[in-house]
C-alpha cells in the first residue's frame, strides 16, 4: 500500500493531506476535530532551547511571558538571500532547519494517522516565490532542503492554485470538462492559473497540457494588514513623531525603514538588533511624542506584535460582513481603539488590490481566452472573502461564476490528489 503526504505549508497556516489506496484525506494537525485541520506556521523557542509548534508555541509565548523567541511568517524569509540564518539563544538556525522542525511536526503527525513510517510528501509552493528567477529557485531548494531534514526521501512539488484545481476537479462528474480560473490567496503570495479540469479517470493522466496558464504576485492577506498597521496604527507606534539628532537643533522623522519594518509583523523581530534598539533610546531622549517612542520599545521589547496583528486581521475580516469596525488592542499602557470602515480599507489597499487586478488580466491573456470562455472562477484562502476582491472576478467573469468551497484546505486536499501525476 503506497502512502504519500500532501503538506501545505503556508505563510500563516499549514495543512496535512494522506493519499492511500486510490483516495485523499485531509489530518488535523493542530487538534483532534475539523478545527484542527489548520496549524499555525509559527514557532516558539524558549531559554531551556525547548521548541513548540503552532498552537502549543503561542500558549507557551502567552504563559511564559514573551520571554522566548516567537517566530512567524517563516516561510516569507525562503526567497530572501540576505537571511540565511538566525541565532537563538546561542544556538544557529538556518532558514531551512525552521522550515523542518514544522514539518517535522506535520510528518510526524501524519504518521500517527497513517500507523506507518512516511517517506514521500507532496509540497505546495506558489507560483511566485520571488520575481527574480534566481530567488525563487532558492526559495524551492531551501524548501527541499528542509524537507529531507525532516525526513522525507521521496519529494515533489505542486503549484498551489494548480492543486485548488484538482481538489475542484474532485467535485466534477465523469466526462465533464470545465475550464477554470483558479485564484489562490495565501498570506504571502496570490496566485492564479487557467486549467482545464475533467472528471473521471481523466483526472489521473498527465496534466501539462491542461495548465493553460500560471501567474503570481506577492500580494495578499499579510501585506492587507501591514497597510492598515501603517495607515491606523502605526502613529500609536511613532511613525509622525519626530526627533533632534545629536548636536544638531533641526526636527527630523523616526526613519521609515524603522517604521516599514514594524507594519511586516514577521519582521519585527529584526529590530531587536543592539544597534536599532540604541537609537529608538537616542530618539526617545528628544523626541516630541516620547509616549509613541516607548510603546515602539515596548512592542519590540515585549514581542507582541503577533497579538496586535491578530487585531488588526480580525477587523480586516470583519469587514467583509459590516461596513464599519474597530481595531481594538490593549498591551501595558497602550489602548488602541481605531475605527476603520470598508471603503476606507479599499481606499488604503488601492494600490495593493491593483496589483492583484494586473495580474489577473495577465493570467487570462497568457491562456489565449477571454474571461467569458472561463467556465467557473474557484477561488480559496481566506482573502479570496474580502468583498472588494470578491468583485474583482465579479466584473470580470460574471458573479454566477465564483465558486468559493474550502476556502482553506482546497489547497491541501489537492496536493494529496496531485500524487498520481508523480508516482
Amino acid at each position: 500500500m503506497q502512502i504519500v503526504f500532501g503538506i501545505d505549508f503556508g505563510t500563516t497556516n499549514s495543512a496535512l493531506s494522506v493519499y492511500r489506496n486510490g483516495s485523499v484525506e485531509v489530518v488535523a494537525v493542530d487538534g483532534t476535530d475539523r478545527s484542527g485541520e489548520l496549524m499555525r506556521s509559527v514557532l516558539y523557542f524558549n531559554e531551556e532551547h525547548e521548541i513548540y509548534v503552532g498552537q502549543e508555541a503561542i500558549r507557551q509565548y502567552v504563559s511564559d511571558g514573551a520571554c522566548g523567541r516567537f517566530m512567524q511568517s517563516i516561510k516569507t524569509f525562503l526567497p530572501n538571500t540576505s537571511f540565511d540564518s538566525t541565532e537563538v539563544f546561542g544556538r544557529r538556525y538556518a532558514i531551512d532547519d525552521l522550515v523542518a522542525i514544522i514539518l517535522r511536526k506535520i510528518k510526524a503527525r501524519g504518521e500517527e494517522h497513517v500507523g506507518c513510517p512516511v517517506e514521500s510528501v507532496v509540497l505546495g509552493r506558489p507560483v511566485v516565490f520571488s520575481a527574480d528567477p534566481e530567488k525563487d529557485a532558492v526559495a524551492e531548494q531551501r524548501l527541499e532542503r528542509a524537507a529531507r531534514k525532516a525526513g522525507f526521501k521521496n519529494i515533489w512539488f505542486q503549484y498551489e492554485p494548480v492543486a485548488a484545481a484538482l481538489a475542484f476537479e474532485e467535485t466534477l462528474q465523469a466526462g465533464q470538462e470545465r475550464i477554470v480560473f483558479i485564484g489562490d490567496f495565501g498570506g504571502g503570495t496570490s496566485d492564479f492559473s487557467v486549467i482545464r479540469v475533467k472528471g473521471g479517470a481523466f483526472a489521473r493522466s498527465d496534466r501539462r497540457s491542461d495548465v493553460l496558464s500560471l501567474g503570481g504576485v506577492y500580494v495578499a492577506g499579510d501585506k492587507f494588514d501591514s497597510q492598515i498597521m501603517w495607515d491606523k496604527v502605526a502613529h500609536h507606534f511613532g511613525r509622525y513623531a519626530r526627533y533632534k539628532t545629536m548636536g544638531k537643533d533641526e526636527w527630523v522623522n523616526v526613519p521609515k525603514s524603522i517604521i516599514y519594518t514594524l507594519c511586516q509583523w514577521h519582521r519585527i523581530p529584526l529590530l531587536r538588533s543592539r544597534k536599532t534598539r540604541e537609537h529608538i533610546r537616542v530618539i526617545k531622549g528628544t523626541t516630541d511624542d516620547r509616549q509613541a517612542i516607548e510603546h515602539l520599545e515596548n512592542i519590540i521589547g515585549d514581542n507582541y506584535g503577533f497579538f496586535l496583528f491578530q487585531a488588526i486581521e480580525k477587523a480586516k475580516c470583519e469587514l467583509s460582513d459590516r461596513e464599519q469596525t474597530l481595531i481594538s488592542f490593549r498591551e501595558r499602557d497602550l489602548c488602541i481603539d481605531e475605527e476603520i470602515g470598508k471603503r476606507e480599507f479599499e481606499a488604503i489597499n488601492a494600490e495593493n488590490i491593483q496589483q492583484i487586478s494586473d495580474c489577473i488580466d495577465e493570467v487570462v491573456a497568457r491562456s489565449g481566452l477571454v474571461p467569458a470562455q472561463m467556465d467557473t472562477v474557484f477561488l480559496t484562502g481566506g482573502t479570496s472573502r474580502i468583498p472588494r476582491i470578491q468583485a474583482l472576478f465579479a466584473e470580470r467573469f460574471g458573479r454566477e461564476k465564483l465558486d468559493n468551497r474550502d476556502a482553506f484546505t482546497s489547497v491541501v486536499h489537492g496536493l494529496g490528489s496531485s500524487v498520481p501525476l508523480f508516482v
